[in-house]
């Protein structure tokens, strides 16, 4: 259990000042909402209406957001009836969290999201976290990480460049997912980190006109997404994880604030940016508490 120096230190690392709002900090990472969007992206038909559940950034650990918590936002989301339920990655603990909190194995919290359910699946990528964290997976540089082994034993297909087609009311539609664009630490490349994403490879995949709808976790990728690509799904960023009227002093992403949080769209072209529900570096949330995006797609003449 965390001892009352060890949050008194963490809030001065934050380099947060008074104990208001050091107190709300710390309890805003236990407040769950539900965040709904209505997108209607061009092209989409006219009869095909989805409306999709997304969990980001769990980093699932105790106290924070762990095992029992974890319960009551499976059940929430479940409630909420979506036709499918797309997990945007990062299910485990942070590595700079480790002195604030104990480790939940994969097994046991990928047990829990297996009692996710919605009539068109459940359907997983991994971000960067979930490649950090495995060890030797980064030391061989490749393999497969232990966060999809136990989510795929739980049922979950994991989407590394890969696209599935579903069909809604008889009308088709993709999901498709992108490797991680962060996956391995190399001090070789120019940004420090090379990634197992390959964008050409998956919308390769897509065999027919049917509209498409991407999983990501960071968002960096949006620019190179094509608009043949009707909704772009992100987590990653936190929505700032802090942020004082809008602004996130550290965001991680390239891009700063552009793709810091929310409904974005760019040349017709759209993108939402989850602030997701877990934490990471430190326990703290300001201004972006924990969500559950609930996106509805429709045409726009049949938006709600």
């Amino acid at each position: 259990m965390l001892t009352r120096r060890q949050v008194v230190k963490g809030l001065a690392l934050a380099g947060v000042g008074s104990m208001s709002f050091g107190g709300y900090a710390f309890a805003e990472p236990f407040r769950l909402g539900i965040t709904p969007y209505s997108v209607s992206p061009p092209d989409w038909p006219d009869s095909l209406s989805l409306r999709i559940a997304v969990l980001a950034d769990l980093h699932v650990c105790e106290p924070w957001l762990g095992i029992e918590r974890l319960r009551r936002i499976v059940a929430r989301t479940n409630a909420l009836g979506a036709d499918a339920i797309l997990l945007l990655g990062d299910y485990v603990r942070g590595g700079r969290m480790a002195g604030w909190s104990r480790v939940v194995p994969p097994e046991a919290w990928a047990a829990v999201l297996a009692g996710l359910k919605a009539p068109l699946g459940v359907h997983a990528v991994l971000g960067n976290h979930d490649w950090w964290d495995d060890r030797a997976v980064q030391s061989e540089g490749g393999g497969t990480p232990h966060a999809r082994i136990a989510l795929e034993a739980a049922g979950i297909p994991v989407y590394e460049n890969d696209a599935v087609r579903f069909e809604k009311d008889g009308l088709p539609f993709w999901i498709a997912g992108l490797g991680d664009q962060w996956a391995f630490w190399d001090s070789d490349t120019t940004k420090g980190y090379r990634g197992v994403d390959d964008l050409p490879a998956t919308l390769a995949k897509i065999t027919d006109d049917a509209p498409v709808i991407l999983m990501v976790h960071e968002p960096d990728i949006f620019p190179e997404v094509p608009a043949r690509v009707a909704l772009t799904l992100a987590g990653h960023t936190h929505g700032g994880q802090v942020t004082v009227a809008g602004y996130a002093p550290i965001i991680p992403s390239k891009y700063g604030q552009r793709y810091r949080y929310g409904h974005i769209v760019e040349e017709g072209r759209n993108l939402i940016v989850s602030a997701g529900l877990g934490c990471s570096s430190l326990p703290i949330r300001f201004g972006v508490p924990p969500e559950i995006l609930l996106v509805t797609v429709a045409s726009g003449h049949n938006a709600a």
